[in-house]
This record gives structure tokens, C-alpha cells and sequence, in this order.
């Protein structure tokens, strides 16, 4: 099973939310998810941090085999979460 770490929208319209989830690659963008790990809200204006990972299930779920869409690999990638991926993996 190919799994994904992709966003899902949620939301009113022009008023997106999204929540970072995992889900198997064959299923629709807002259907059946295998585990939510995080948010993201791209018009926040109140200054508060935008993007909330669980940096744990990241690691995990990326050792397992998921692969990130390109705008969550930027998200990813902004916040960290891939370098540390990257040293975990090299340091073995």
C-alpha cells in the first residue's frame, strides 16, 4: 500500500484549514485517512505559529515509507522535521 502525508482541507471558502494527515495514495483528497498528525492555516493573521506537526508521528510515519506531497515537503522542511529525518537516517 502506498501511503502519502497530505493535506487535507477543511474550512469555509476562502477560508482554507487544512490538516496534515496520512492517507493511502488511492484515496480522495478529503477521504478515509489513516492518521492526522498535524495542522496547517495559511491565512493566520493573528502572528501565531501556522503550521502544528506531532514531530514523533512524522519521523515515524517517514521511516515507515510515506512520501510527502511537494507542499507538505515544504512544510516539512521548513519546520525541521526533515533534517532531523535525514541525520536519523544517515547516523545509522
Amino acid at each position: 500500500m502506498a501511503v502519502k502525508i497530505r493535506l487535507t482541507r477543511l474550512g469555509s471558502k476562502r477560508n482554507p484549514f487544512y490538516r496534515i494527515v496520512v492517507a493511502d495514495a488511492r484515496s480522495p483528497r478529503d477521504g478515509r485517512i489513516i492518521e492526522q498528525i498535524g495542522t496547517y492555516n495559511p491565512v493566520d493573521n493573528s502572528g501565531e505559529n501556522k503550521v502544528t506537526i506531532d514531530e514523533e508521528l512524522a519521523l515515524k510515519w517517514l521511516k515507515d515509507g510515506a512520501k510527502p506531497t511537494d507542499t507538505v515537503h515544504n512544510i516539512l522542511s521548513r519546520e525541521g522535521i526533515l533534517k532531523t529525518f535525514d541525520e536519523q537516517r544517515h547516523s545509522k
